[in-house]
C-alpha cells in the first residue's frame, strides 16, 4: 500500500513538473517567411517562460479570417489572435476580443508608441482591443536615378509640383511616364490622399468629415482634388494603369516606367531586392494646396480572446513581443514600420535614408495629419467596392466628376457617417 502511494505521488510530481500551459495563437497574414520570424520570437518567449508553450495556428492567408471567426464564434480554444485594422470592429462587436485598456494603464512601453497610433487602434467604442505591432503608412517613393536624367534632383513637395513633374517627364513615344497610378485593387487610399490634401479642416477622427461635421464629398474642394487625381491618370500614366494593382505598380516603378509612387513600407523590401540601393529613395507625401496631407495608420496587431483562460499570460507575450529588440527583428524581416518611435532614432536600420519619408512625417504632425478612415462603419466594405467601380467609370469618361461626388456623398449620408 505504501509502495503504491509513493509511486502515485512520484507520478503526480512528474506530471506537474512537466505539465505545460499551452497558449493557442492564430495568425491571419500567413506566408512562410513571415511565419518563420514569428516562430523565432515565440521560441525566445518560451525560453524565458519554462512550462509555457505557444501553439501557433497558421491558416492559409485567403481563408484565415474565416478560420478566426469560426474559432471565436464556436469558442474553440484560443488565447491570442492577430487582427488587422479592417476586421477589428467586427471581431470586437461580436464580443470576441478582450478590452486591453486595464493592461495598457500599467504598461510603460505605451509612451513610446507613434503619436496617434493607439488612438487609431481604438476603432471600436474608443477602446483598445489590440496592440499594433505592424504599421502601414504610405509615403512617397521616387526613382532619383530616372528623375536625374531630366534634371530633377529633389522629390516633389506638393501635389501640384508632383503633377507638373510627372507631366514633364511623360513621353508615351519613349514608354516613359510619371506617376505610378493605382486603378484597381481598392485604390481608396490613393484617391483619399489626393482629394483630402485640398482641405485644411479634415476631422482627425474621420477622414470623410470636416471639423464642422460635413461630409467632404459635398464640398467644392473635393471636386478640385478629384480633378487633379483624374489628371494624374490622363496626363502622366499609361492607359493600362486603369487596371494596375499593387504588383503592377511595383513592377513599373522597378523598371523606371513610372518613377513616382505612393506606397506602404512593405514595398521597401521588394525594391531593395530589385534595385541598386542608390536608385531610389523615400520622401514625405506631397502636401496639397492646404499645406497639409492626411495619411492614415494602417495596422495589425495582437488581441486577447475574451474567453481565454490565460489572459494574463497572453498579455505577457504581447509585452514581450513589443520589446524594442523583438519589434526591430519583426519589422526588419517582415517589412513594416515599427510602432515604437524610439527605433527610428536608436536603430541604424530605421534611421537610414530609406526611412526618411516616414520619419519626416512622424516628426511634423502639423503638416502630415494622421487621420482615421471610417472603417468602423458597417458599410466600409461596400464603400471600397463602390468607390473603385465608379472611379473606373470616371476615368473611362462614362461618368462625370460631379456625378460621382454626388453618388459618394449620398452613399455616406445613407450610411449614417459620423
Amino acid at each position: 500500500m505504501k509502495k503504491s502511494l509513493v509511486v502515485a505521488l512520484l507520478l503526480a510530481f512528474v506530471f506537474f513538473a512537466f505539465a505545460e500551459t499551452v497558449l493557442n495563437m492564430v495568425e491571419v497574414f500567413t506566408w512562410p517567411e513571415r511565419t518563420k520570424v514569428l516562430k523565432d520570437i515565440i521560441e525566445k518567449f518560451e525560453a524565458e517562460h519554462p512550462g509555457v508553450k505557444i501553439n501557433l495556428i497558421s491558416p492559409p492567408y485567403e481563408t484565415a479570417y474565416q478560420k478566426v471567426y469560426t474559432m471565436i464564434s464556436t469558442k474553440q480554444p484560443l488565447d491570442i489572435v492577430e487582427v488587422g485594422d479592417w476586421s477589428l470592429s467586427s471581431l470586437a462587436a461580436m464580443g470576441g476580443l478582450e478590452n486591453l485598456e486595464p493592461y495598457i494603464k500599467n504598461w510603460d512601453a505605451v509612451k513610446n508608441f507613434l503619436p496617434g497610433l493607439l488612438d487609431a487602434a481604438r476603432t471600436y467604442n474608443n477602446t483598445a482591443y489590440l496592440i499594433p505591432n505592424a504599421v502601414y503608412v504610405k509615403t512617397l517613393y521616387v526613382r532619383n536615378d530616372v528623375l536625374a536624367k531630366y534634371g530633377i534632383k529633389e522629390a516633389p513637395k506638393t501635389m501640384l509640383e508632383m503633377y507638373g513633374m510627372a507631366k514633364y517627364i511623360t513621353d508615351p513615344r519613349k514608354g516613359q511616364y510619371g506617376f505610378n497610378f493605382r486603378g484597381k485593387g481598392f485604390p481608396t487610399d490613393f484617391i483619399d490622399l489626393v482629394v483630402t490634401s485640398f482641405f485644411d479642416d479634415i476631422d482627425p477622427n474621420n477622414m470623410y468629415l470636416t471639423k464642422d461635421g460635413k461630409i467632404i464629398w459635398s464640398d467644392p474642394r473635393a471636386k478640385l482634388g478629384l480633378e487633379l487625381y483624374v489628371k494624374l491618370f490622363k496626363d502622366t500614366a499609361p492607359k493600362d494603369a486603369i487596371n494596375w494593382g499593387f504588383s503592377e505598380q511595383v513592377n513599373s516603378f522597378s523598371s523606371g516606367i513610372a518613377p513616382i509612387l505612393f506606397q506602404d513600407p512593405d514595398t521597401l523590401g521588394i525594391l531593395r531586392s530589385n534595385l541598386p540601393d542608390d536608385a531610389f529613395k523615400t520622401a514625405p507625401l506631397p502636401v496639397g494646396p492646404s499645406g497639409k496631407v492626411y495619411p492614415h495608420f494602417g495596422f495589425s496587431g495582437f488581441g486577447i480572446v475574451s474567453y481565454s483562460e490565460h489572459k494574463n499570460l497572453a498579455w505577457e507575450f504581447i509585452k514581450f513581443f513589443h520589446r524594442p529588440e523583438n519589434l526591430a527583428y519583426w519589422c526588419k524581416n517582415y517589412g513594416v514600420l515599427p510602432p515604437d518611435k524610439t527605433l527610428y532614432y536608436n536603430d541604424p536600420f530605421f534611421s537610414s535614408e530609406k526611412y526618411a519619408g516616414w520619419k519626416e512625417m512622424f516628426d511634423h504632425p502639423e503638416k502630415y495629419q494622421f487621420t482615421k478612415q471610417p472603417i468602423w462603419n458597417k458599410n466600409w466594405g461596400k464603400w471600397n467596392e463602390l468607390q473603385e467601380k465608379t472611379m473606373q467609370k470616371v476615368l473611362l469618361g462614362q461618368m462625370s466628376i460631379d456625378e460621382v461626388l454626388k453618388e459618394w456623398a449620398k452613399f455616406w449620408e445613407e450610411a449614417g457617417l459620423k
